[in-house]
């Protein structure tokens, strides 16, 4: 599909929309990550050409929209008898712009409505609905707000999620990230030095683990101390891990599926001698910018660290691919594009790359495995089931002093576990850190 850049005489604001509902289109009916779309390299959408306003716009609005999906589903369908047409997929992309807009981005209503109806009229299958969008739009501007606010946040939370989390830590917890899924986050560094300087620099505070929390205004390459490097974008939950690979100053230290980076660079600020290794190429391409940005060194190679052959190592680094539902908050997209039938071949995947870890390390090293998944099978599970089968590994209980004393993010077996209804804040933004699990091994 092409996409025209917007002409001059274009209802101002309605190219955004259209780009926006073109981004929305490829995430829920032809399963592309967001991110993959929202790339500067994705010239092909359109948002190259847009003000920097605009392209903000268009990631609240999807954003938005895909955190909030189940419950704007809910409330569109209380106004729709016949459910939303099935010949005109643009029809249900217009209703949610709009109703994320009346009910989550504030503005005027009637713009709103305009501009949904707008971009139903240019597509030809959902142009002859366009009476129904307005009324429809219409009926949420008058009657929805309170209707809306009363929602279960479990809503915007597919069913079999649901389900798996309660099942793995109870029916309050579970409500409890649900509803934390469904506020837009604050933005986390990790910085090089004085945190509590930058903090104040950059209107943000520091957090227990050390991470400076911001609320951002405006793009991030044009916050205070990025172009010079003194910090970088990493949430504060993924900071942790490579923390618990100890002291790696001259320590020879290979980070599995590393970019885009931000765990080579801890490591390589702390004095560790790094081998940095990705299969993604384009994602290397990122962690270079970001190791030359932040004046850090690390040797970087491309290759399949399942098969790769090295080392041996002092200490391995394996953050694995995996379901990534503990970022969900961050990355909404994920809750509508993950099915649990995704679990069987990535927990394979993380099986065979933490065998790879062992055959890496050193005897008397220590290897450090996480994943940024609620799952049990990418973490307790998958670990236990580890130890239970390679006696020449064992496990090295985490201590609460190893991460700032926050004895709450570690499980009985003295392994990590964070979740994104942990540090609760008056302000949602700076409520929350991302889900993840890491658990430590020596090699014997």
């Amino acid at each position: 599909m092409s996409h025209p850049q917007p002409s001059s005489n274009e209802t101002p604001g309605l190219a955004a929309r259209r780009i926006a509902a073109d981004i929305l289109d490829g995430v829920l009916r032809r399963a592309r990550p967001l991110d993959e779309q929202l790339d500067g390299r994705a010239a092909h959408l359109g948002l190259a050409h847009l003000a920097e306003r605009d392209r903000a716009l268009v990631r609240r609005i999807v954003a938005s929209v895909l955190r909030r999906l189940g419950s704007l589903r809910h409330s569109l369908a209380a106004c729709l008898d016949r459910g939303v047409p099935r010949d005109a997929p643009r029809v249900e992309t217009a209703l949610l712009i709009g109703a994320a807009q009346i009910l989550l981005l504030g503005g005027p209503a009637h713009a709103a409505v305009d501009l949904s109806v707008r971009l139903a009229q240019a597509d030809r299958h959902a142009a002859r609905y366009a009476g129904l969008i307005n009324a429809v739009l219409r009926r949420i501007a008058r009657e929805g707000a309170a209707r809306f606010a009363a929602l279960d946040l479990a809503l915007d939370t597919p069913e079999w999620l649901m389900r798996r989390w309660t099942d793995a830590y109870g029916a309050d917890t579970a409500r409890a990230i649900a509803a934390a899924n469904a506020t837009e986050p604050a933005l986390d560094l990790t910085v090089k030095q004085d945190a509590a300087e930058w903090a104040a620099k950059l209107r943000g505070r520091v957090l227990p683990t050390g991470s400076v929390r911001v609320v951002p205004h405006g793009p991030v390459p044009l916050m205070p101390g990025f172009a010079e490097g003194a910090w970088w974008v990493q949430d504060a939950a993924a900071a942790l891990p490579a923390r618990l690979l100890g002291d790696p100053n001259g320590r020879a230290i290979v980070d599995l599926c590393a970019a885009p980076g931000g765990k080579t660079l801890q490591l390589a600020l702390a004095g560790a001698r790094v081998t940095a290794l990705d299969r993604s190429e384009p994602r290397l391409g990122r962690l270079r910018e970001n190791l030359q940005r932040c004046g850090l060194a690390a040797e970087v190679v491309a290759a399949d660290a399942a098969e790769w052959t090295g080392g041996p190592f002092d200490g391995v680094l394996v953050d694995a691919p995996c379901s990534s539902t503990g970022t969900i908050r961050r990355h909404p997209d994920i809750a509508w594009l993950k099915r649990a039938a995704d679990l069987t071949a990535l927990t394979a995947l993380q099986r065979r790359l933490i065998e790879r870890a062992i055959g890496l390390t050193r005897p008397g090293g220590t290897i450090v495995f996480c994943t940024c998944s609620l799952e049990p099978e990418e973490g307790e599970q998958l670990v236990a089931a580890l130890l239970a089968d390679r006696p020449e590994v064992r496990r090295m209980p985490i201590s609460p002093s190893e991460i700032n004393g926050l004895d709450g993010l570690i499980t009985p077996a003295g392994e990590l576990r964070t979740l994104p209804c942990h540090w609760a804040d008056p302000d949602p933004r700076l409520s929350g850190l991302d889900g993840f699990y890491a658990a430590r091994i020596e090699r014997i």
